[in-house]
């Protein structure tokens, strides 16, 4: 089994994550220009658990330290693995109404408000679980957080008050990026407590990274044509039935697999990067995807071009908020005892 041990390649694992998990959505944005979201995201499933695979036969399963993959997962409790199948479902549940949102939306706005009402829930549910960590300096970064959701809207809101759309339509999109981040912010932390402390030594019964990162998965996978039938019937989406799966161009099929590898690379390098960078690094630097993600929607997408100048200072707003709010959240989390 392959780790890290170097504090240094740790971080940049880190960085990685922050990357691929800020990039991913541009494959949806290019696939959903002529197939339906449901195909995209399908792919995207199927790419995130062929790397979960490979990566466990491989990376998971060379090397001279014991608990190879096929190992690990035979001595795991049903509990611990359970865990990590439960964290993937919840995960797939958030993650699909916020691919919905980007879809209605925009990354530039469903992004940081998705991923901001997660990270402020995450927040919350993980001081429960194991307080530490200045509370003071975490309630101000949720709270900074939570203002640089609110600037989000207001900047949507400000950029469709010279277009012919109806309200409700206009802010669909942001109340679904919603839904999702309320799932979003519980997963995490049922997969890391399925997995060790110490990949270097890995206590008996819980899952090494790679184990946990395959289950994880399987719980995406095995939810997913339940989510997609869940969402067609509420009608999120126009137009799902009108294209089948084979009418995909081959292309678009890769660049949709291509997603999930990417964001799979995301997750096996932050499981793998937060045992020797440390839990607030790693963790700051896997939230400032969403900076990332934005800067795709307003510079490559142009999501904004042609918006009012008052929907921009919105966003500088937004930006400004979620960077302050990040950092002191980075901060609380340094001074865990």
């Amino acid at each position: 089994m392959v780790i890290i041990e170097n504090a240094t390649l740790a971080i940049i694992f880190c960085l990685i994550t922050m990357l691929c998990w800020g990039s991913w959505t541009s494959g949806q944005k290019l696939v959903t220009q002529s197939a339906p979201l449901s195909i995209f995201y399908r792919d995207y499933v199927y790419g995130i658990f062929i790397t979960a695979l490979v990566l466990a036969f491989t990376l998971g399963s060379l090397g001279s330290n014991e608990r190879a993959f096929l190992d690990d997962i035979q001595q795991a409790t049903l509990r611990n693995m359970a865990l990590a199948v439960v964290g993937g479902m919840i995960f797939n549940i958030g993650n699909t109404l916020l691919t919905v949102g980007i879809n209605i939306s925009g990354i530039a706005v469903a992004m940081p408000v998705g991923t901001g009402l997660s990270l402020a829930l995450g927040l919350i549910v993980n001081y429960i679980a194991k307080p530490e960590g200045n509370v003071g300096l975490l309630a101000i970064g949720g709270g900074l957080v939570l203002a640089s959701i609110a600037a989000c809207a207001f900047a949507y809101k400000a950029k469709n008050e010279e277009e012919e759309e109806d309200e409700g339509s206009s802010t669909k999109g942001i109340w679904v990026a919603l839904a999702g981040g309320v799932f979003s912010g519980f997963f995490f932390l049922l997969v890391t407590q399925s997995i060790v402390e110490d990949i270097a030594l890995p206590e008996a019964e819980k899952l090494t990274p790679y184990t946990g990162f395959v289950l994880f998965a399987l719980g995406i996978l095995i939810s997913n044509p339940l989510i997609e039938w869940t969402v067609k019937r509420l009608k999120l989406l126009e137009g799902e039935d009108e294209v089948r799966y084979g009418d995909v161009s081959a292309k678009e099929h890769g660049l949709s697999l291509g997603s999930g590898f990417i964001w799979g690379i995301g997750m096996i390098t932050l499981l793998l990067g937060s045992q020797d960078a440390g839990g607030a690094v790693s963790y700051g630097l896997s939230q400032g995807a969403t900076v990332v993600s934005v800067l795709w929607g307003l510079l490559v997408w142009k999501e904004f071009e042609g918006a009012p100048a008052k929907a921009k200072r919105y966003l500088w707003i937004m930006g400004g908020t979620y960077v302050v709010g990040l950092i002191l959240i980075v901060m609380a989390r340094a001074n865990a005892g």
